[in-house]
């Protein structure tokens, strides 16, 4: 950014895009607060999330979520000179929540109002706390919610979707061989427990989507549905044959299928673009062998690996409010005032409707 940390605006972000009530603040790409109020322990009981809960969640957690971020940030409300707020993409009604929230503190407090991309946002988590984010990078997007990976040149003018899950995402599948196994809820941290002491290369799962003749079409895209499937009937048989199951060795063969399949993607993506840097996002990234094999094979590869800090990976507020900010410091004009939550908001939108013309310095 061309401002300094003493002259940016400072940015008030606001995510709802699933179950987690997220509120940042930064000034410039210096961050201040990162409050997170999730209603996970809600969802637990049925096994993911459920949308109107979380929409109801949201609703409960904005107004302390947003003075504690304040209280964080050591600011009032009256210093914010910006909000920003996830637009999409996300659950409808959670995403409503936020957008009708923003829109009402930012009228209230008569500043802009940004609203931005979900997934773009996760990108502009690697600039908060930095000079600049180094661009180009392929950007391998994990979560719950979405499997994504895209080609980012620009953050709010050059961002392209070069695959994502016509499925499963990797974190739902995670949940539900978790739930298949009896394990609990969420999946990802829970088979990460579990397969602590199993062998990755006991039972060889498939590679969705990885086959040469999936090449042309879904090169770059996923499918987790199909491993899920086949963990279900592999331990299917061998109850059926009266033998234990080997829960470290599934659980572990699993998580290195999914593994495998996301790193393949991710750093053919960067052979294919020209790309010698890869960022991961999203909650997904908690996972310790992604981490570990990422780290791997993107140095035997010479690709440059980017991970921002583990909060920052998860949903929050605090990477709306940095990519609003990367907005205001690009010159974008606020998002017109009839904006309304968009559940497949394009990722080639970082800024909902806004402008393309520079506003006057």
């Amino acid at each position: 950014m061309n401002e300094t940390a003493t002259t940016a605006p400072l940015v008030l972000g606001i995510e709802t895009s699933c179950d987690e009530t997220g509120v940042g603040i930064v000034r410039g790409s210096q961050l201040l607060a990162n409050t997170v109020a999730s209603s996970m322990d809600e969802h637990a009981r049925f096994g993911g999330v459920v949308p109107e809960i979380a929409a109801r969640a949201h609703l409960e957690a904005m107004q302390p979520t947003i003075l504690a971020a304040c209280d964080e940030a050591g600011v009032t409300l009256a210093d914010i000179d910006a909000v920003a707020v996830t637009a999409g993409p996300g659950l409808a009604g959670a995403l409503m929540v936020g957008v009708g929230a923003a829109k009402g503190l930012a009228a209230s407090l008569g500043v802009p109002l940004y609203g931005v991309n979900h997934l773009v946002g996760h990108v502009a988590a690697d600039a908060l706390d930095a000079a600049s984010i180094e661009l180009p990078t392929v950007a391998l997007l994990v979560s719950g919610g979405h499997t994504s990976l895209l080609h980012v040149r620009d953050l709010t003018e050059d961002v392209e979707l070069l695959g994502e899950t016509i499925d499963d995402a990797a974190g739902e599948a995670f949940d539900k061989v978790a739930r298949l196994l009896g394990l609990a809820y969420p999946g990802g941290p829970a088979i990460d427990r579990a397969a602590v002491e199993g062998d990755p290369d006991a039972i060889r799962f498939p590679r969705g989507l990885t086959l040469p003749k999936y090449r042309e079409k879904h090169r770059f895209d996923f499918s987790f549905s199909g491993l899920k499937t086949s963990v279900a009937r592999w331990v299917e048989r061998e109850q059926a044959a009266g033998r234990e199951i080997p829960l470290a060795d599934v659980a572990a063969s699993f998580r290195e299928a999914v593994v495998d399949v996301l790193l393949t993607k991710a750093l053919d993506a960067c052979e294919h673009t020209g790309t010698r840097r890869l960022l991961l996002g999203g909650g997904v990234v908690a996972n310790a062998r992604l981490r570990e094999v990422a780290a791997k094979r993107c140095a035997d590869a010479g690709v440059e690996l980017r991970i921002p800090p583990l909060a920052l990976c998860t949903d929050n507020g605090a990477m709306i409010a940095g990519l609003g900010s990367l907005a205001i410091a690009a010159g974008y004009e606020p998002s017109p005032a009839d904006f309304g939550a968009d559940s497949t908001l394009d990722v080639r939108q970082a800024v909902v409707q806004a402008s393309h013309d520079r506003m006057e310095a």
